[in-house]
């Protein structure tokens, strides 16, 4: 297994929710802003439907507040959130344009995504929210480099991004996270509230330490006691 190319300078995540990254990636963005590379985030909700029993007029601000702190734990200080609604996210051409001009205003050369497949594993369906947005973004990283596809973005130059590393159940280049894990554990713990609220019945460092453990085991083929891995894509940019 090949390592992720790290030849770059700019990358933007782009996720759905408040959690998502930290439920993945954030120990290689670690690793990333650790050499100097400058990365944002980009969130198309803020997550205000996802904590069960509070009010989306509470939740969402108080779930962007822990996005912009476990964001700072890896490094991350660029949180950008779109106003599409949460659980209710539409795959098309308004989240492209969306999309597309986030990419142009932020001109990664690396783009990070979540898994947007149909299931996360046999019998485990993935969010329609996360199929919409991960669908919706590849396609728009072909639209940030094209003048002609959303004429109305003319103000943004245009933008070709050079790849696309997607973190899902396909997995064909890795990063070693060895030495990022209390950084990850430390952005994952600052959804203090949502993972309350999510398994009441486990201590919230306990499940920081379950979810990072699995986020950021051993990969096979790859020489790292722990990495994340990716499906790399690769564009013309």
């Amino acid at each position: 297994m090949e390592q992720v190319p790290e030849n770059w300078q700019r990358g933007l995540v782009i996720v759905a929710h408040p959690d998502d990254i930290e439920y993945g990636a954030a120990a290689a963005v670690a690793r990333w802003t650790g050499q100097g590379k400058d990365i944002s985030y980009l969130l198309v909700t803020r997550g205000e439907a996802g904590i069960a029993g509070m009010a989306p007029a509470q939740a969402g601000p108080l779930r962007e507040v822990e996005q912009i702190a476990g964001a700072r734990e890896v490094g991350v200080h660029t949180v950008e959130f779109l106003e599409h609604p949460d659980g209710r996210i539409e795959e098309g051409l308004a989240l492209r344009r969306d999309l597309a001009a986030a990419i142009r205003r932020h001109r990664p050369e690396m783009v990070v995504l979540l898994n947007f497949g149909d299931t996360w594993a046999p019998g485990l369906v993935n969010s329609a929210d996360h199929r919409a947005v991960g669908r919706s973004a590849m396609d728009a990283i072909s639209d940030a480099g094209n003048e002609w596809i959303f004429p109305e973005l003319a103000d943004l130059a245009p933008w070709s991004p050079r790849w696309a590393a997607v973190v899902g159940p396909v997995v064909t280049h890795a990063v070693d996270v060895s030495a990022h894990l209390a950084q990850a554990h430390d952005s994952l713990a600052a959804h203090r509230r949502y993972l309350q609220v999510l398994n009441p019945a486990i201590p919230v460092e306990e499940q920081v330490r379950e979810v990072v453990a699995m986020a950021t085991g051993p990969k096979e083929g790859f020489p790292a006691a722990h990495a994340v891995g990716f499906e790399l894509f690769t564009f013309a940019g």
